[in-house]
């Protein structure tokens, strides 16, 4: 079943990047748990933040739990604030939320970085997630064999798959009637608390994140892309770990960067403030999104 995906996608990948004469987009996909859905608050941007980016297309996912259909629901649409963990769509119409994650300056510093390419995003992210089976809970999993409480087999890679599946099969994202090349080029990870929360889950991080970014990969059709990996860090809640084996995860996370050659590390999310006990404030997202560009930038000009 899981090669049959993989080889949908791939499938899917080819026929979306065979044209001639295509306009080229650089396409970063954004995953991870709720960090990386974003609880930055609509109503604190200001400037060209809160204006949105219409050369800048992406493609949000709507996060969905294990074991409902794999439908990768979602539009390509230009960039515009109201993509956090509120946000959602039906497939035919987007409902933007009150919140926003890293997604917004992660492009506007990718096209100051790189401003002769096009850039376009796909989401798709749910917070509570690990990658291991047995820190899933009732939050979902992203390990590709988890069967899920109710057996059913659906989990959080399948809606990762069908969402590339449903963006990469329209052949015009932005709509000006013209082909569009989409060209795979980084994964951005925010995600590993949940991990965290167990010791086993935990020692096992690089291991799993390692497999996890392997198949991400092999979907996008790219050995070696670009991969930036956020530290997790800890609010401190009354003066003790939200995360009892956090400090475990990041030196796993420390591990996986070194041994992966075209994989980078972003730290500055240990300076963060918090808006609660969990997620980062507007200000956090808004410079983790910059860190991610900065991140992913220096790995392309490694290759």
């Amino acid at each position: 079943m899981m090669s049959f995906k993989l080889i949908l996608i791939l499938a899917l990948l080819l026929a979306s990047t065979s044209a001639g004469n295509a306009k080229e987009y650089h396409v970063y996909y954004l995953g991870g748990q709720s960090n990386m859905d974003g609880y930055g608050r609509v109503s604190e941007l200001t400037g060209t933040a809160r204006e949105g980016q219409k050369h800048v297309m992406i493609f949000h996912g709507s996060s969905a739990p294990d074991g409902s259909p794999a439908l990768g629901a979602g539009i390509w649409a230009p960039l515009r604030p109201g993509h956090g963990y509120d946000f959602r769509s039906d497939g035919k119409t987007n409902t933007y939320g009150a919140r926003f994650g890293c997604e917004l300056t992660f492009a506007s510093e990718m096209k100051r970085l790189r401003p002769n390419e096009n850039i376009a995003i796909i989401k798709y992210s749910r917070g509570g997630t690990s990658i291991a089976v047995e820190a899933a809970r009732n939050y979902g999993c992203w390990h590709p064999h988890f069967k899920g409480s109710d057996g059913k087999g659906i989990n959080q890679y399948d809606h990762f798959l069908a969402t590339l599946r449903t963006a990469f099969d329209v052949r015009d994202i932005d709509g000006d009637g013209e082909v569009d090349r989409l060209i795979p080029s980084g994964v951005i990870w925010m995600q590993g608390e949940s991990d965290a929360g167990f010791e086993v889950p935990a020692n096992n991080y690089e291991a799993n994140l390692a497999q996890l970014m392997d198949l991400v990969r092999a979907a996008l059709r790219t050995d070696g892309l670009p991969v930036a990996v956020a530290r997790i860090s800890d609010s401190m809640p009354n003066g003790k770990r939200l995360w009892p084996y956090g400090d475990i995860v990041r030196t796993q996370q420390t591990k996986y960067c070194k041994n992966d050659s075209n994989a980078i590390l972003v730290t500055s999310t240990d300076d963060y403030g918090y808006s609660d006990i969990a997620h980062y404030d507007s200000q956090g997202y808004l410079d983790l999104g910059r860190q991610f560009a900065r991140a992913i930038h220096s790995l392309q000009n490694l290759r």
